[in-house]
């Protein structure tokens, strides 16, 4: 069965409001949770997912928001960490590393952490039992995509196209998830512009499909009550995990 991950930005609007979300989608279809760490700058994010992280950081998020949203999602439903370096710089990574553990939570998501960069951290993930979530990008050519997945650790986070999250591109990744499958075993998920109208085309090839932006943007809708936000978000989800195995 293909995999749905869905991402949401903790503590938008508030913790107690995340938590309820973040079961909700458990009981309708994700298997694992991307729990965003707000940043003032998420450079491979659209407009919907900025804009969210920066209302979560207006209303006073701090990373002990992160924490205690995390120590109840986390021993329900298979939880990731995805955020920016600076955070992990900050605070310093062994800090998260041992948060995490505490929390049940199985890795992280930083996608402007280079790949050479993140090998500095390697030894430290494994210590802590945490994966780290390489991506792969339309552009990197075979001997990147070798070198990148020796390492890979949970899934492979394809990015559908070029440029930040939610705008909607395609592009033929026919050739980069052969690349991807000749040299790694672990499973594939594909991400950046899958909604409930483009998952089930996208999710041809792959093992799984990652949502944020489709979900996100009902957390900004102020037309509709929390308990509205919920049942709207938890019935995309529910559909797209029932198309993508269709």
């Amino acid at each position: 069965m293909k995999k749905l991950v869905g991402y949401i930005t903790s503590s938008m609007p508030n913790n107690s409001f995340t938590v309820d979300l973040a079961l909700s989608l458990k009981e309708n279809g994700v298997d694992i949770l991307e729990l965003g760490i707000p940043f003032s700058d998420p450079v491979a994010d659209g407009p919907v997912i900025e804009k969210a992280n920066l209302i979560a950081l207006e209303n006073g998020f701090k990373i002990k928001d992160l924490f205690e949203v995390s120590a109840q999602i986390a021993p329900h439903i298979d939880t990731l960490w995805m955020g920016y370096a600076n955070p992990f710089y900050h605070k310093g990574f062994e800090h998260f590393c041992q948060k995490a553990k505490e929390f049940g939570v199985q890795g992280f998501i930083i996608p402007d952490l280079q790949y050479e960069e993140s090998l500095k951290y390697q030894d430290m993930f494994k210590s802590y039992h945490q994966s780290l979530i390489n991506f792969v990008a339309p552009t990197d050519t075979k001997e990147r995509i070798k070198l990148v997945t020796q390492n890979s650790s949970k899934f492979i986070y394809l990015v559908a196209y070029t440029g930040i999250t939610g705008s909607g591109k395609q592009e033929d990744l026919s050739e980069v998830i052969a690349n991807i499958k000749e040299y790694s075993k672990d499973p594939v998920y594909i991400g950046f512009g899958v909604d409930e109208n483009t998952a089930k085309e996208k999710a041809k090839g792959v093992d799984g499909v990652i949502v944020g932006s489709a979900f996100v943007k009902h957390l900004l809708d102020t037309t509709l009550s929390n308990k509205e936000k919920i049942a709207k978000i938890s019935s995309i989800a529910k559909q797209i995990k029932e198309d993508i195995n269709s």
